[in-house]
Parts: structure tokens; sequence; C-alpha cells
């Protein structure tokens, strides 16, 4: 000891071990935990789409799929929804809307929108044709008719969320152990 002063060592090497042997683990963890509780939240999308089945289209179009694109090697992303192609009324009953023309069930089970009887047989007009245009080729309802949500997803989150969280915990927790 020289001047007041004194030198010590540290070996960290254990410790610089014990944390690169528990990243590995913690990024093998993530996925399985994220999966675990996405999960949780499908199954509640499925039962509440099946709550309100008509033919099941909603029902068979949900699902989950592993992001890569919004992952990294810490963060594990799943997306949980319905098919769009598979069920395009899907959007209509999870946030509402405003019914305008009268509709009905054809005998496939299918719901059609009624057109005027001078326009069957024509093209019916595109989607962004103008308001009038379509006003001419279907029936009207006599007043506009709002359609109230019916949430899946979003109910599945707030009904679910925390037992989706609980089981991610679980399976981290026993992925690290």
């Amino acid at each position: 000891m020289a001047n007041g002063t004194f030198s010590m060592g540290l070996n960290l090497s254990d410790l610089e071990g014990f944390i690169n042997q528990s990243k590995e683990k913690i990024q093998a963890a993530v996925r399985p935990a994220a999966q675990a509780g996405a999960q949780v939240l499908y199954e509640a999308v499925k039962s509440n789409a099946g709550r309100n089945k008509k033919t099941g289209n909603l029902e068979r179009s949900i699902y989950q799929k592993f992001s890569e694109s919004n992952s990294s090697e810490l963060k594990a992303t799943y997306h949980i929804s319905w098919n769009q192609t598979k069920a395009p009324h899907g959007f209509l009953l999870e946030y509402g809307h405003i019914q305008r023309y009268k509709v009905y069930t054809g005998s496939d089970g299918k719901w059609y929108t009624a057109v005027r009887k001078a326009m069957q047989g024509k093209p019916k007009p595109s989607r962004r044709a103008p308001q009038a245009v379509k006003d001419a080729y279907y029936v009207p309802l006599p007043s506009l008719k709002y359609v109230p949500a019916i949430p899946l997803v979003r109910s599945a989150v707030v009904s679910h969320g925390e037992k989706a969280v609980q089981a991610m915990r679980d399976e981290f927790a026993r992925r690290l152990a």
C-alpha cells in the first residue's frame, strides 16, 4: 500500500457466465410465454364469435399468428383476429355500423342487400360509387338504423387480459426454472 491507495481484483467471469446463460434462457422463453397469453385470448375470441353464430363463418375465421416483423429476440408478438376474406362482416360486428338499406337472408343462408325491382339484373354499383347511385340501386330503409357493436376481440382483451398476462408469467417462470 503506497500513498494511502490499495488495489483489489474481482473476477466477474462467473457473473458474466450466469448473465449469458440467463439471456439465452430468457430469449428461448419469450415466444412460448407470449403464445401462452395469445392462446388465452384466442380461445376467448373464438368463444365470443360462437355466441352470435349464424353460419359459423366468423368463428371458423378466427386465427392467431406469430408476427415475425413485430418481434425481436426479447419481444414476441401474436396477432389474433378474424380472416377478412372468410368473414368480411367481422368488422361490422366488432365496431357496429349504420344500416342504410334493407337486407334479407337468401335460401343459401347468406345475407343480401335488397335491390329495387327496376334495377334487378343490372350490375351492382361499385363500393366507391356515389351515394345517389347506390340509393337508386338498393332499397333504402325508411330511416338509418344504428346496429350496435358486438365486440369479439376487444371484449376478450377486457375480460381475459389478466388471465392472459398470468398465463404468460407462468409459462415464462416455468421455462426459466
